[in-house]
């Protein structure tokens, strides 16, 4: 117990010791505080966004569903995250240059400067808090399984603890302290979750062997639609859109995209993710996986996203456990201090400074220079109050990791046509954005309460089609006031360019969906299912393509261009 206790504290001590660093290097004003004065190089930008969307869902989210589905949940997964890395460029280049130009650094602020619209803004700024509080409850839920196996601490005592060092580091260090401790929290995850995977493998005579006891105990974990039976073609597509349509929103990821130094910063980031994707999604659904063969059924009182602390507990030494559950608590550390910082900055910049501007006196725009900005003691008071929400939640968890994601990720993604809208077409107004987002939210609901029909899919593809008519009717209805011109990124390739890659991607997401091989058990390398390969080698040409395109967008970027081009 006590070497346990030592590699915990001194964890902490370390996330610590890099936030205090983080504030020697910190310069005043809130650009530096929130994104780092936008000078985050592409190798600290690829690592910050890796680690701060791999989450506690990665670790124990990913082990539960490898436990309950098997290994149909890794291509839904690594592939579709690694796909979603697109939007990068297709939002993150606009984003990065419209942030720089007119001192944005919140996601409801470019809506604001795209659309003129504060009611726009602070609808943004609504939905993005509400359904972002869950999948901020997932990181302290998963903190008090990770204490409580490893240290013995009550659940709840443990959420607190995690929740009380993780909100010291990011006080003092901002958006530099958060992306510097990401860096060495995300290295931290891959190596131990790797060396866990070797570690449980071996007790069961190697990886190849070990995959084969789970699939003579169950082969359904190696086909689709997986041991439950959840993943038919329609859910697949479902889940692989979702992860498309939901990540760019995530505020946190979303801020990150201001924070780059430059465009290429981004198609760099857009390149490698789907080599870790791929790489690193497969680790904890095997210790899911093999799960099964310790935990054929689950002691009573857990869950199936308390597997990977059971196998750990149960097949490694406390050495080894100690620093991979540390490791786990660096995943979900990652995530929980970007969401609060991210909403922190966005209290302060969407709701409170307009505030302050309606009934003191200003403009109540987004404005590049610091002064008259409220003091950082605002957005960190907000901080604090988040916290506490994500805790009372957590204190009861209302569901699984995978249920939660699945939930307030749709909310999430029905921002995604106004973003898309706002950046590219003309005729769209900020009250064809809320009656989007309106019409999508309530939807949402509708499908929470089992209200809504989802034709066999998941509920995020009838309430995107339906949200995104909405946005173009009201776009076209006559009368309508136009958004006001922004100065944008100038168009970057032919639109010859622009279809032959747009087919080139589709028929790769097409690819992706593989439904001609569904039921297929057949096992290969390690003895892992045969697709698993499959999709791991899709990850590697998506990551090439991403590379080329991202070559040929920094290439056509730097030639010159007419005035009048636009994206992406």
């Amino acid at each position: 117990m006590t070497v346990r206790i030592a590699i915990v504290v001194g964890y902490f001590l370390i996330l610590l010791g890099i936030g205090w660093a983080a504030r020697r290097r910190s310069r005043p004003g809130l650009t530096d505080y929130f994104v780092a004065s936008r000078t985050t190089s592409p190798l600290v930008l690829f690592l910050t966004m890796a680690a701060t969307n791999f989450s506690a869902f990665t670790v124990f989210g990913f082990a539960g569903a490898g436990w309950q589905s098997g290994y149909a949940f890794y291509p839904i997964m690594a592939f579709g995250t690694g796909f979603m890395a697109l939007t990068f460029v297709l939002i993150g280049r606009p984003v990065q240059r419209l942030g720089k130009i007119y001192g944005l650094i919140t996601p409801p602020e470019l809506v604001a400067q795209l659309t003129g619209s504060s009611s726009l803004r602070l609808l943004f700024f609504i939905v993005m808090t509400v359904f972002t509080l869950p999948y901020l409850a997932m990181q302290p839920m998963a903190a008090g399984y990770a204490l409580q196996s490893l240290l013995g601490i009550p659940y709840f005592a443990g959420a607190t603890l995690i929740t009380a060092i993780m909100l010291g580091y990011t006080f003092l260090g901002g958006f530099r302290g958060v992306a510097w401790t990401d860096t060495f929290q995300g290295g931290m995850m891959i190596t131990l979750l790797l060396v866990a995977v070797v570690m449980i493998a071996s007790k069961f005579g190697g990886l190849a062997s070990a995959n084969d006891l789970a699939a003579s105990a169950q082969p359904a974990l190696f086909a689709r639609p997986g041991l439950d039976g959840l993943y038919s073609p329609a859910m697949w597509f479902g889940y692989m859109a979702l992860w498309f349509l939901c990540d760019p929103m995530f505020p946190q990821l979303f801020q990150r995209f201001y924070a780059a130094r430059d465009a290429r910063a981004l198609t760099a980031t857009m390149s490698l993710y789907p080599l870790l994707t791929g790489f690193l999604f497969l680790l904890p659904v095997t210790i899911g996986v093999l799960g099964r063969i310790s935990y054929p059924q689950l002691p009573a009182g857990a869950s199936a996203d308390q597997i990977l602390p059971l196998m750990l507990s149960l097949h490694v030494p406390p050495v080894i456990e100690a620093l991979v559950l540390t490791a786990a608590l660096a995943a979900l550390m990652s995530t929980l201090d970007s969401q609060l910082l991210t909403l922190s900055s966005m209290f302060a910049r969407d709701v409170c400074e307009p505030l302050r501007d309606r009934f003191v006196g200003g403009s109540g725009k987004p404005d590049p220079s610091e002064h008259s900005r409220l003091p950082n003691w605002v957005g960190k008071g907000f901080v604090v109050v988040l916290a506490m929400i994500g805790l009372a939640i957590a204190a009861r968890p209302p569901a699984t990791f995978l249920a939660i994601a699945t939930q307030t990720f749709t909310g999430l993604a029905v921002l995604f046509p106004t973003v898309i809208a706002a950046l590219y077409w003309k005729r769209m107004t900020a009250w064809a954005g809320i009656g989007s987002i309106l019409v999508g939210e309530g939807l949402v609901v509708a499908a929470y309460f089992k209200q809504l029909p989802t034709f066999g899919t998941l509920p995020v593809i009838p309430i995107l089609i339906v949200s995104t008519v909405v946005l173009i009717l009201i776009s076209l209805l006559p009368g309508q006031q136009q958004k006001p011109q922004v100065i944008i990124a100038p168009r970057t390739l032919k639109p010859r360019a622009l279809v032959l890659w747009s087919v080139a991607f589709g028929a790769l997401f097409f690819a992706g969906l593989d439904v001609w091989n569904w039921g297929d058990a057949r096992v290969w390398l390690l003895g892992y299912p045969w697709w698993v390969w499959m999709f791991a080698g899709l990850c590697v040409v998506l990551s090439i393509a991403f590379w080329i395109f991202g070559r040929m967008l920094n290439r056509a970027s730097e030639a010159p261009v007419s005035q009048d081009d636009t994206l992406p």
